[in-house]
């Protein structure tokens, strides 16, 4: 049986979450006041969006195969990863003018992001032996939130200079880690870390069925979650130009924290599994209708964005539920980071392919096909369907 969680851990993993992932979108937030001030393309988001993705895909790997959110404390990691990050940021902020040292700072800020963002799903898997799926639906919808967040800075711009924003948020990241340490202790039972790496554990991902599972279904929620939200600003300037757009794009991209923490409300009384495919499903219909949307009236359009947006993120939290639940409990850091790794190259796959696609083809013949990462997802979350379908309601409620 759980032993009662302290009221104070989730407000403050949550909080710190949130502060420590603002890293992620730091420099895009001034990237319009950049591109006017220095002269840089259009392209230069996407170069040192993509950078920062590509240096959270090596942390992730280094952090898993090295087990290091496993074999050291992971609130002493998550501090580390935030200071290491924020102090990036500031060095990003210093030389920001000089393109090649800004792209590098954006890798190192991406690698370090690897020891906030699954550690502190491992942190919330810790306490949480049960009920984890509400706790990481409001962990992932405050990521989601966050993501969101750099286009209201957009918006905010004229009022904030960015040498403020990005000195803020390097700040908040520290805060966001000294937070986490100081508010909260180790989860009972944390301090039973393992002292070798966890080959075998790792070979979960694969091995293990029900691990296998949800981290397949993870993958096609990858192909079509990031992907979506860079081409969401690409579909609103049909409509819509301006502060209008940008405040557009993160009541869109925003309302991933809805379906996020909605969705864990409802795992708790319903199934992770259940909640996860239905997201899938009803995400995966939202690309299929978009040649019909892109030319409907105004109150359509934005109500299927808007429907778009709670569900293509809020499968996530549920998920990586399912693969916390399911993987060896000595090595849930790790194989969530190795999980978390894999799914941020397919990312970059994806938007890349996509991109570049728009560059010739219409987005209503193309974005349809971000449909198949949630059909392949439904396909593999059939074995945890029929595991939750025989579960008595006790064994899935909290």
């Amino acid at each position: 049986m759980q032993t009662a969680v302290p009221r104070h851990v989730l407000p403050v993993l949550v909080t710190a979450q949130f502060a420590g992932t603002s890293l992620w979108f730091a420099v895009n937030a001034v990237m319009p006041d950049l591109q006017r001030e220095l002269g840089w393309p259009a392209a230069a988001v996407g170069t040192l969006t993509s950078g920062l993705q590509f240096g959270f895909i090596v942390g992730t790997l280094v952090f898993a195969l090295l087990a290091i959110a496993d074999r050291f404390s992971a609130r002493r990691v998550f501090l580390l990863c935030s200071l290491a990050g924020a102090a990036c940021t500031v060095g990003a902020w210093a030389m920001v003018r000089d393109y090649s040292a800004l792209l590098a700072w954006r890798f190192a800020t991406g690698f370090f992001l690897a020891g906030i963002y699954p550690v502190g799903m491992k942190i919330a898997a810790q306490w949480y032996t049960r009920g984890l799926g509400g706790a990481l639906g409001l962990l992932i919808g405050a990521l989601v939130l966050g993501s969101a967040s750099a286009h209201a800075l957009r918006a905010l711009g004229n009022a904030l200079p960015w040498p403020a924003l990005m000195l803020g948020v390097a700040g908040l990241a520290a805060a966001g880690g000294l937070l986490l340490f100081l508010g909260t202790t180790d989860a009972p039972g944390a301090q039973a870390r393992v002292t070798t790496l966890q080959w075998r554990a790792l070979a979960t991902v694969w091995t293990d069925a029900r691990v296998r599972s949800s981290v397949l279904a993870y993958f096609g929620h990858m192909w079509e979650l990031y992907t979506m939200w860079v081409m969401v600003p690409l579909v609103l300037a049909t409509r819509v130009q301006g502060l209008a757009l940008s405040w557009a794009a993160f009541a869109v991209l925003g309302a991933g924290a809805i379906g996020c923490a909605l969705g864990g409300w409802v795992a708790q009384r319903w199934g992770s599994a259940r909640v996860a495919a239905v997201q899938l499903a009803t995400s995966g219909l939202c690309c299929l209708a978009t040649p019909w949307m892109l030319d409907a009236r105004a109150s359509l359009f934005f109500g299927w964005l808007l429907l778009w947006g709670v569900t293509v993120a809020g499968d996530s939290p549920q998920l990586s539920t399912l693969t916390a639940r399911n993987a060896p409990a000595k090595a849930v850091g790790s194989v969530l980071t190795l999980t978390n790794s894999i799914g941020f190259a397919i990312s970059i796959a994806s938007i890349l392919l996509f991109v570049s696609l728009a560059e010739t083809v219409a987005l209503g013949a193309l974005l349809p096909w971000l449909a198949l990462g949630p059909a392949l997802g439904l396909l593999a979350l059939r074995p945890l369907l029929r595991d939750e379908a025989t579960q008595p309601k006790q064994a899935i409620s909290p």
